[in-house]
């Protein structure tokens, strides 16, 4: 809504559920100056950047900041409510989230993006926005100015998954493996969308290709296992290299995950031990690499001990 050229926070209304609060709305929440954090379960951007919104929410609270979180869900999975419960736990998230399955919340501010953030004053005015990642002095300041404080900015330093990019090195894009949005698949004889079909990897990747092999089905937003023993190739250049998975309802799927053929040894990810190891149980977003010393152009195999594997994207950092 917008009065005099001005824009005011929208209605908030529509959420299927509300976690860590009772419903919210405008009414609610004037006099109070709101940051209001769009986001989903998967996005590596949004998990960078949420240990900066949580210490601003925990460092301004007592000055009269409210953080809003609204996860609105980008893949099929993300719209189960157990999931979305068990990222706020895993990210020890202690501030309102609206579950906005239906999109209802980012209609009313036509959003676009993950993550993105939207600064309302006291008199429920949207005075700043700010999408991706990045940014943080200035919104902090934002944030002050909006409170009406002055003081140094909140030490953040973000660890294992949620740890900032190494953007110098980031050479490999975010790739989907749904034929939806998919690209640069380079198994022998292409895709077959929508059935079943046994694939095989090829005798090399070029850099930022990937494949499968085993028995999958490739739909429009996953490529879904259908036999023990499949896996997933991708050659890349980044620091980390993460994986969007969720089980299909099956029960707990084993992995193990090669770099250049080999454990991982110091460069696994932290849902990767030592020697690959790891097992896939929610619907999340994994790490499988996270380069040690000098980072270069690699290869990276998950390979998948029982079938029930949906894989969703890649991402990198």
């Amino acid at each position: 809504m917008a009065a005099f050229g001005r824009v005011h926070l929208p209605p908030l209304g529509g959420a299927v559920e509300w976690l860590n609060s009772e419903p919210l709305g405008p009414a609610d929440l004037r006099g109070r100056v709101v940051l209001v954090n769009f986001w989903t379960l998967t996005c590596i951007n949004w998990l960078r950047q949420e240990p900066y919104v949580r210490a601003w929410s925990r460092a301004y609270r007592d000055d009269g900041l409210v953080v809003v979180g609204v996860h609105t869900p980008e893949f099929g999975f993300e719209h189960q409510i157990d999931w979305v419960r068990a990222a706020v736990a895993a990210r020890d998230i202690d501030y309102p989230v609206a579950v906005d399955s239906d999109y209802a919340i980012w209609g009313a501010f036509a959003n676009q993006y993950w993550p993105a953030l939207y600064f309302v004053d006291a008199d429920g005015v949207i005075s700043d926005e700010h999408f991706g990642e990045g940014r943080y002095e200035q919104s902090e300041r934002v944030l002050q100015r909006l409170l009406g404080v002055e003081r140094d900015l909140v030490p953040v330093a973000g660890t294992g998954i949620e740890a900032a990019a190494d953007w110098d090195q980031v050479r490999t894009p975010e790739t989907y493996l749904g034929f939806g949005r998919g690209g640069h698949f380079a198994s022998p004889h292409g895709a077959a969308l929508d059935e079943r079909r046994v694939y095989d990897l090829p005798e090399s990747l070029g850099l930022n290709q990937w494949a499968l092999a085993g028995a999958w089905t490739i739909g429009p937003e996953k490529a879904v296992l259908a036999q023990a023993g499949g896996s997933i190739a991708f050659r890349f250049h980044a620091r980390d290299a993460h994986l969007v998975l969720s089980p299909d309802g099956q029960g707990p799927i084993p992995y193990r995950v090669l770099l250049d053929g080999e454990p991982p040894g110091a460069s696994h990810g932290v849902d990767v031990d030592v020697d690959g190891n790891g097992v896939l149980q929610d619907g999340r977003l994994y790490q499988l690499v996270r380069q040690d010393g000098t980072v270069g152009e690699r290869t990276v195999e998950i390979r998948f001990d029982a079938p029930g594997a949906e894989a969703y994207a890649f991402t990198f950092g």
